[in-house]
């Protein structure tokens, strides 16, 4: 078998390639020549992160496209920087054109992703004036944005939520609400800048759905920190709360840092937020009933269609001819128990 040079086999064990994270997007090329016996050296394959073509079909009634990948922020939790390299932004009309190829495929929804979106920048294009270039495309599409951090934006592009392409909602991540734990983390926010963007968003926008990720038992976090984490989920009302334990990766600063908090605590921490980030949800979710949704139909069983909304909220309707990647738009009646409560619609 080929084997890359530069890969210890002893620590990487039964290893065939090891083929480089700029070069992955050649793996099925790669694979496709090893299983007609071809010899192919890894380091061969063109690199470029952005070097893939579109699928034409999926599970999904939305298409994701990257923009961006990397990161330079160096977060002291985060091996992504060591393991993905620096930040390196997909040229804009590769972009566009990703976005018209998926909507001739027949895709309504476009999700824009990367690892730090909000850090795009190509040549004089920044995050805000690609979105805007992205919605100007003179076609019928829903658009939305992925994981973001709250950064890279200003108020322009809060203003293009205005437009109706723009689906509102955004899982924009805060990770502590404690600025002490801010600081350590190294993230590039204070907990007053995320509020002040949480509060500006939703002084114009009724309903805005925020989504976020909070890290638990952060190295240091002591109760009072977690008591504030705590307190800002709840004012700020997220619907839906990512919780990750903290767990320690070598090579980055944090896995250094003393006062790492006990397994025990952070599972109870992590089960205090869930607990908080259901009753967010349910809180959320039924002050919608009442209101108009156009649902973008993902399954299908009998009569009946779920999908989501424009503000990213599961909901089910009953009406003859449902169809997959169907638009409807359905006013919301009702909402079921459980611990992730769908809603229903009715036509």
């Amino acid at each position: 078998m080929v084997n890359n040079p530069k890969v210890n086999l002893k620590k990487r064990g039964n290893l065939t390639y090891f083929v480089e994270n700029n070069r992955k997007s050649s793996i099925f090329s790669l694979v496709e020549a090893h299983y007609k016996g071809e010899i192919q050296q890894p380091d061969s394959l063109q690199p470029g992160v952005f070097n893939f073509k579109p699928a034409d079909t999926t599970f999904h009634t939305r298409s994701l496209v990257k923009i961006q990948d990397g990161c330079d922020n160096y977060c002291t939790f985060c091996i992504v920087p060591f393991v993905r390299g620096k930040a390196v932004s997909r040229p804009v009309q590769e972009i566009l054109q990703n976005i018209n190829l998926v909507l001739d495929y027949g895709f309504k929804e476009i999700v824009i992703t990367g690892v730090n979106i909000g850090r795009y920048s190509f040549e004089d294009i920044t995050f805000e004036n690609l979105i805007e270039k992205i919605l100007d495309i003179p076609r019928d599409f829903r658009l939305r944005i992925s994981s973001m951090e709250p950064e890279g934006f200003g108020d322009k592009f809060i203003d293009l939520f205005s437009n109706p392409k723009l689906m509102p909602h955004l899982h924009l991540c805060i990770q502590s609400g404690s600025d002490q734990v801010l600081l350590q983390m190294r993230r590039m926010y204070m907990l007053s800048e995320y509020t002040s963007i949480i509060k500006k968003i939703r002084d114009r926008y009724n309903d805005f759905n925020f989504t976020t990720d909070v890290i638990v038992g952060f190295p240091g976090e002591t109760v009072d920190d977690f008591k504030s984490t705590c307190k800002v989920v709840k004012e700020i009302g997220f619907s839906h709360i990512h919780t990750f334990k903290y767990s320690r990766r070598k090579g980055t600063r944090a896995d250094r840092m003393s006062d790492q908090v006990p397994e025990k605590t952070k599972n109870e921490r992590s089960e205090i937020i869930r607990q908080i980030s259901e009753k967010n949800k349910r809180n959320y979710r039924s002050s919608l009933i009442g209101k108009i949704q156009t649902i973008l139909v993902e399954k299908v069983k009998g009569n009946t269609g779920m999908g989501y909304g424009e503000l990213y909220v599961p909901v089910a309707f009953n009406t003859p001819g449902v169809q997959k990647n169907m638009l409807q738009k359905v006013k919301l009646s009702g909402l079921a128990t459980g611990e992730d409560p769908i809603l229903f619609g009715e036509v």
